[in-house]
């Protein structure tokens, strides 16, 4: 289970991977140069360098149905379970040609399809995570129309983008300052005290 740093640790580790397995050329053919950056709504909205690159934007966080569910079927002694979470992304394509945008596109499909979990080594430390945790990045069918609703609320103009999951990212609870939980309600007694 990871800390509250443990959703920025996959989009950042997923973008992290597809960088660092960028090839130079394929079967003696060389790709395009192309970055691989995590991007929010403020640097989509801003001006982005010219040049290729993939773009990998968080739209929506969901929590996990499977683990919302486990969660309540623990009894109250048990203490608050992890939180699951679900975090939604797209991946889009900003190309100076329609060749070095789909070639580099097509190779992040390909590289996320052959290599659809990251595991503890190699998801960012900062988070903390375990050793036994693993991250599944699941290709994600959104509709034309929930795509073009994402962009029309995003500045730039639309750019061939594909959907993505990664599950189960479960964030731990709070455990380290349980002792110390601010007091929300007090009983005090008063009367007469017994002689």
């Amino acid at each position: 289970m990871a800390n509250v740093f443990g959703v920025h640790s996959v989009g950042s580790s997923i973008a992290t991977f597809l960088r660092n397995t960028y090839p130079a050329e394929i079967g003696g053919r060389p790709l395009p140069a192309c970055d691989f950056d995590l991007v929010s709504a403020g640097q989509l909205a801003g001006e982005l360098e010219e040049g290729n690159r993939i773009t990998l934007f968080l739209y929506r966080v969901t929590v996990n149905e499977h683990s919302r569910q486990s969660a309540h079927l623990r009894g109250s002694g048990a203490g608050v379970g992890p939180l699951g979470l679900d975090l939604h992304y797209l991946m889009s394509a900003w190309g100076m040609t329609a060749q070095d945008e789909q070639v580099s596109l097509t190779w992040a499909l390909r590289q996320l399809h052959q290599y659809p979990v990251l595991d503890a080594s190699s998801l960012a430390p900062d988070a903390g995570w375990g050793s036994d945790e693993v991250i599944q990045i699941v290709p994600s069918e959104l509709a034309t129309e929930d795509v073009m609703r994402i962009w029309d609320a995003l500045t730039p103009s639309y750019r061939l983008s594909v959907s993505y999951v990664a599950r189960l990212v479960r964030i731990d609870p709070d455990s380290d300052d349980a002792q110390f939980r601010p007091v929300v309600a007090a009983r005090f007694a008063y009367g007469e005290e017994a002689s």
